[in-house]
């Protein structure tokens, strides 16, 4: 017969053999979930992958300063980006935001004004300002070539004369776009108000290229303005991006 006694008995000596308060020894299905850090080389990996995502998320060379004045709802940017300061060369970049990032379309050889690029564009200074503008309205002496911004065309638009290079300025106008600097968005690029003042310039268009700089404005070959016009859509908010490299690196 089994007293009360013995049960306890039977009760310590089962306890001490399981290991009573210990871990039992698990399957690996029964492993328990443990945190670890991650190993250097994990940690690293990750974030390589931040870094790029991030990258991703802002267009290629431009600099924090330049970054924040792009508008968060912009999925066009027209990145023109200078040789240098005093450069009249440059290149143009149209980038369309996706949801993976910026992806860059053609690079295009452009012009820009004789001196090169400032900060403080005044008239007749012979200097493209740099900066982030909107792109709201387009027109030319040539009909609308199927363009979803805002068109005007005419003899407005008419080019004469001679440029830097003594080339001729004719066809020039044939397609320009406005370009938003100290100018009303929602006009036609002939309009003449200047909200800032007239001594900060203004009538600074995107146009077709004369084979020589210009006096403020970035000219393109006369096909990539036409495929340019074509592709900029109003609900996607393009802007323009412009300035020497070193400057939107800022």
């Amino acid at each position: 017969m089994i007293t009360h006694k013995s049960r306890v008995a039977l009760l310590v000596a089962s306890l001490l053999l399981t290991g009573c308060g210990a871990a039992a020894t698990a399957t690996p299905d029964e492993e328990p979930a443990v945190t670890r850090a991650p190993r250097p080389a994990h940690a690293a990996e990750a974030a390589a992958r931040a870094a790029a995502e991030a990258a991703a998320r802002k267009l290629p060379g431009l600099g924090p300063v330049t970054w924040a004045r792009v508008p968060s709802e912009t999925r066009q940017a027209v990145v023109v980006t200078g040789r240098d300061r005093n450069s009249s060369h440059s290149t143009v970049v149209l980038y369309e935001r996706t949801d993976t990032g910026w992806k860059a379309g053609s690079s295009w050889p452009a012009r820009n004004a004789l001196r090169g690029w400032t900060d403080h564009h005044l008239a007749g200074d012979l200097r493209s300002p740099i900066g982030v503008f909107t792109l709201t309205d387009a027109g030319g002496l040539l009909d609308d070539p199927g363009t979803r911004l805002s068109y005007d065309y005419g003899d407005g638009f008419t080019a004469s004369g001679t440029g830097f290079e003594g080339e001729p300025l004719a066809g020039s106008f044939d397609y320009v776009i406005a370009i938003d600097y100290n100018r009303r968005s929602g006009t036609s690029p002939l309009d003449r108000t200047r909200p800032l003042g007239a001594e900060l310039g203004g009538g600074i268009w995107l146009h077709v290229d004369h084979g020589a700089p210009t006096q403020a404005c970035v000219s393109l070959a006369r096909e990539h303005m036409r495929l340019l016009l074509l592709a900029l859509d109003p609900e996607r908010h393009p802007v323009i991006v412009m300035g020497d490299a070193a400057s939107l690196a800022r």
